[in-house]
């Protein structure tokens, strides 16, 4: 039987707060398997580690987290860093955890990292699910060098963070600290394992096709016109209003998607950026992505209000623990840091609504740069502003 449990820490002393957070995550637990685990871009990660490393030997795999984490006792924050650990305790089950720094060939590295997990595993086979983080640029191609190795397991998890855009980030695996690449987490259990992936924005009329894509994330071109002006058009603005951050933060509640082959999913493509792609005027420019899109494919524009991303916190992990078969253990949600950014000073409402749709089973949120998952018969995805909710069933 799966058990779970969660510990946290705001101490200004790094190894400190390894210490606090391992102490209250692995009380009561015997055979900890594995420590999801996250920290805030201020803090010394490596004392948070050896801090860990003084209570428990236990497997790890997280990343930093924008702003904070939430967890059933609150938001935990602090300018002087955070530290928050999600273990799962399970005698039938076997984790697999690897890492791999990037390189010029993001889905060999993939294929390199899901063939050592493999092994960490001591197994040779294919795991039940696996969780992903990465850094927030090579996503996809790393993804399909580990279903190269494995084929299409299920995928849940999400993107490294920091506070401001600014690169600060750091992926953890085990004693490894990285700032650029993949580290994965391979599952091999009976129990049940459900992801739900979602968007909750409604779709507005207006579409395009992607005519032209500058290297693999910047839109150049939507039906023959700057990706900027066809998109300033659509939420009624001017170009001028849209630059850099300004594109950010307008975008978090009117951003981009396109479809899931099959349709069962939409997939936001957020814009980040803008791109002057050597032109002269701001009209003229293309838009950054926070994830990769291909030319002669449709792309719209959809929407939502800040209340609507609130709420959509709470009906979602329902939504999930509807979709169990048994009872869960624990829940690993993954919630947009660009997203939380827009929610702002309200995210106490999202804590409520976590709390009273969990219904006592341990939980902790991390906020992240991009997420990751599946729905029904998708293939696995990338993609922001997204809602990546997991559910571990207790058998």
């Amino acid at each position: 039987m799966l058990k779970a449990q969660v510990g946290y820490s705001t101490n200004m002393d790094s190894f400190t707060a390894g210490v606090e957070t391992a102490t209250n995550a692995v009380n009561k637990i015997n055979n900890t398997k594995l420590g999801f685990l996250y920290t805030s871009e201020v803090n010394d990660i490596k004392e948070v580690i050896k801090g860990i490393r003084s209570i428990t030997d236990t497997q790890l795999i997280g990343c930093t987290s924008s702003g904070g984490i939430i967890v059933p006792d609150g938001i935990i924050s602090s300018v002087n860093g955070f530290a928050g650990m999600l273990t799962l305790d399970d005698p039938e089950l076997v984790v697999g955890v690897a890492c791999h720094e990037a390189g010029k060939d993001s889905r060999v590295i993939g294929r390199k990292v899901a063939i050592e997990a493999v092994k960490n595993a001591k197994t040779t086979r294919a795991p039940s699910y696996f969780y992903m983080v990465a850094s927030p640029k090579e996503e996809e191609e790393y993804l399909m060098g580990i279903q190269d190795v494995i084929g299409r397991v299920p995928v849940f998890g999400g993107s490294a963070a920091d506070d401001k855009l600014e690169k600060n980030w750091k992926i953890i695996c085990n004693d490894k600290i990285i700032s650029d690449g993949v580290a994965v987490a391979f599952f091999y259990t009976d129990n049940e394992i459900l992801t739900n992936f979602t968007t909750d924005y409604r779709e507005t009329n207006n579409i395009g096709i992607i005519t032209e894509v500058i290297g693999k994330r910047t839109l150049a071109t939507i039906d023959g016109v700057s990706a900027l002006k066809k998109y300033s058009n659509w939420i009624n603005t001017s170009p001028a209003n849209l630059i850099n951050k300004k594109l950010l933060m307008a975008s978090i509640t009117k951003p981009l998607g396109v479809k899931e082959t099959q349709g069962n999913i939409t997939i936001i493509k957020h814009p980040m950026f803008t791109d002057d792609m050597g032109t002269k005027t701001i009209s003229d420019d293309g838009i950054k992505l926070g994830n990769k899109v291909i030319e002669k494919t449709a792309i719209f524009q959809l929407e939502s209000t800040i209340d609507e991303l609130i709420d959509a916190t709470g009906k979602n992990l329902k939504s999930l623990r509807k979709q169990l078969y048994r009872e869960p253990a624990a829940y690993l949600l993954i919630h947009s840091g660009i997203r939380r950014i827009g929610i702002g000073s309200r995210l106490e409402e999202v804590h409520k609504q976590l709390v009273k749709e969990s219904k006592g089973i341990p939980f902790i949120t991390v906020f992240t740069f991009g997420e990751y998952g599946y729905i029904e018969h998708s293939a696995n995805i990338c993609g922001g502003l997204m809602l990546s909710f997991t559910a571990f069933g207790k058998n």
